[in-house]
């Protein structure tokens, strides 16, 4: 009996420790998030969406990149099936992050395994990609969870705040949010371009091809975004080196 209860006194010890650890993992994204989803929220909120619109986007879409160009596109009069597939396209890294970070969690099983892939985000992806070795231990999974209720829980509440703000901020300043848009892309794209020239070239024939499709061929701006979405990812298939190819 006392044998047991010291077993169980032990788990409990190493899920707090590891719940603990995965929570402090989380911080440094929880400080990167926040005015990203306060900014999310205002422009949702300029583009019309309501309150529990913007937070639901953010508690079932949970990925930025996608967020903001699902709200710019409604503010510039997007059609549904236009933003839902421009956003599929812009998300679906995450099957392969999935994929990726899956292979070293064989071991673990289904219900620990959904929940933890529903949370990988590029930053989440990242912070887990750097202990791996927590999934090898007993109560590692404790671990991940932590760190991906904290980051989820900042982008959330990030977002509800961005809306509650944008309800009593001053017209001009909301509108001016909108630029928030292309400087997270910007952000994004800079340091991919600094180790691979090719990204930046793979940027500009995207922006080529929305620029011929939105002016010259006169497609509505949702399909031309997701044309060049889509064009741009094909060109990286034949511009990007393989993984180990030497140039």
């Amino acid at each position: 009996m006392n044998t047991n209860l010291a077993e169980q006194q032990h788990s409990t010890s190493f899920i707090s420790q590891s719940i603990k650890q995965g929570a402090l993992a989380g911080l440094p994204i929880v400080f990167g998030y926040v005015p990203i989803a306060i900014a999310y929220g205002v422009l949702a909120k300029e583009a019309g969406l309501s309150l529990s619109e913007i937070t639901m986007m953010s508690m079932f879409v949970f990925a930025g990149a996608s967020q903001f160009m699902a709200a710019g596109m409604v503010l510039s009069s997007a059609g549904l099936i236009e933003i839902v597939i421009a956003t599929f396209v812009v998300n679906f890294r995450h099957f392969v992050m999935s994929f990726s970070f899956m292979n070293h969690l064989r071991h673990i099983s289904l219900r620990w395994k959904i929940p933890i892939s529903l949370g990988l985000t590029d930053e989440t992806f990242s912070v887990a990609s750097l202990n791996k070795k927590k999934a090898k231990e007993a109560h590692g999974m404790w671990f991940y969870a932590a760190m991906i209720l904290v980051a989820y829980s900042a982008w959330v509440l990030g977002s509800l705040t961005g809306g509650l703000i944008g309800n009593i901020m001053p017209k001009a300043l909301s509108q001016s949010m909108g630029v928030a848009l292309y400087a997270m892309f910007i952000a994004l794209l800079l340091p991919s371009v600094r180790s691979e020239w090719k990204v930046g070239v793979i940027a500009f024939i995207s922006m080529l091809v929305n620029y011929i499709c939105a002016v010259h061929l006169d497609i509505k701006e949702g399909w031309s975004i997701v044309i060049a979405t889509v064009l741009g990812g094909v060109s990286g298939i034949f511009l990007l080196p393989e993984e180990g190819e030497e140039e």
